[in-house]
């Protein structure tokens, strides 16, 4: 009796797991730090330094000596642009030549960069609309689900295949969405806030209109809002003994949390100094990404299942020859 068993020789992966990781963390980096030199140019009143798009002006794809410091900075925001599309797109091939192939990667990829190819778009659409305070939120706004896809294909790269199961009770899930809803809300009426203070990003730029008294009250109440959720759920993971991991990101955001309150109450009653408003923009995204952190850490990953190895032959079999086919690219060899 013959015994045939087919063994499928390992692909070889043109990218390491290591690298695949570095890539994707630093889609994240990428896209943090293009907000804060983006809040650079609006800080510096450098927003029309280029007064067109996708030129800098009419005549001239580059920044001219002519046009300043003005230009120097909004065009150098723009290069940075072509510096994420590479780190997007480097990390899509190495999804792409990674074996086995992460399931889910491929779709996150992308997503990464064709979202940065619409930020450049929305870019150019901010500038020919001479700064519309909406526009400008638009554009931020977009930044923070580039965060969020970037962060996801971080963490898929990062963790085993297998479907993810809850590691905290149902009530605490539903607690942690409701801290994500709050925080997207803060970040969401904090570019209201923005929009209605002097930072325009040029001097004839408009503003929203919106009473910034009234509206940054709102911002803080939210705030205040966001960190009491962010202490009621550290709290409850520490109660019912969820796993380390997941009261560890409770506490890194309620921290972080409370930094970026003590710069936004600094920089109001300050008068929104320059410094202090870029910070906060920076802070912006460490509480966002902080916030994923926290939502992540509700659920792990459940390793897939292997299959069972082949059983050994039975004594009464141990006269049967086993055939075994490796399979290969260029065909098959046989082994008796």
């Amino acid at each position: 009796m013959r015994r045939i068993r087919l063994v499928k020789r390992p692909v070889r992966s043109l990218a390491s797991a290591a690298l695949l990781r570095r890539l994707a963390f630093a889609n994240i980096v990428a896209n943090t730090a293009i907000v804060v030199t983006g809040g650079a140019v609006r800080l510096t009143a450098s927003g029309l330094g280029c007064p067109t798009w996708p030129r800098c002006t009419d005549e001239s794809y580059t920044t001219t000596a002519e046009m300043g410091m003005h230009g120097a900075i909004e065009f150098g925001n723009r290069l940075l642009t072509f510096v994420l599309v590479l780190i997007a797109g480097a990390t899509l091939l190495a999804v792409l030549a990674h074996r086995p192939r992460r399931r889910g990667a491929v779709p996150l990829a992308l997503a990464v960069v064709f979202g940065i190819v619409a930020q450049a778009v929305i870019g150019g659409i901010t500038v020919r609309t001479q700064l519309h305070p909406s526009i400008v939120g638009i554009h931020f706004v977009v930044s923070m689900l580039l965060l969020l896809a970037a962060y996801a294909l971080w963490r898929r790269v990062s963790e085993p295949d297998g479907r993810r199961v809850p590691v905290v009770p149902p009530a605490l899930r539903t607690l942690t969405w409701i801290t994500v809803v709050v925080s997207a809300a803060v970040i969401i009426v904090g570019v209201a806030v923005t929009g209605s203070g002097p930072h325009a990003g040029d001097a004839d730029a408009v503003r929203n209109g919106l009473d910034p008294q009234t509206i940054s009250q709102i911002h803080a109440d939210l705030v205040f809002l966001l960190v009491g959720l962010t202490v009621g759920l550290w709290l409850a993971l520490r109660a019912v003994g969820a796993p380390a991991r997941a009261v560890r990101a409770a506490l890194t955001l309620l921290l972080v949390e409370l930094g970026q309150g003590v710069v936004g109450f600094v920089q109001y009653f300050a008068n929104l100094p320059a410094l202090l408003v870029g910070l906060h923009m920076l802070g912006s995204c460490l509480v966002w990404l902080a916030t994923l952190a926290a939502l992540w850490s509700t659920r792990e990953p459940h390793p897939a299942q292997h299959q069972p190895p082949t059983p050994p032959l039975s004594p009464h079999h141990a006269g049967d020859r086993e055939v075994v086919v490796t399979a290969t690219s260029g065909g098959a060899t046989t082994t008796s």
